[in-house]
């Protein structure tokens, strides 16, 4: 059995943005790292409060789409 291990390569917004057709505010990825190709990474998104899913998507229970 092989072992993977994730590269060093960080992928950036407009790195992402030329892989996806996703574009905001349904692009919920900003920063891809931890990389084991066409097996896994660890997507990172920065929040903000003013975020529209934070205010009210349920109400008294604010969820991030897909969560």
């Amino acid at each position: 059995m092989t072992e993977k291990h994730p590269s060093h390569l960080v992928l950036g917004i407009e790195d992402i943005k030329h892989l996806l057709p996703h574009r905001s505010p349904f692009l919920f990825v900003e920063r891809l790292t931890d990389i084991v190709v066409n097996e896994s990474a660890t997507g990172h998104k920065a929040i903000g409060y003013n975020e529209p899913y934070f205010q009210g998507h349920f109400p008294d229970h604010p969820v991030m789409p897909g969560s």
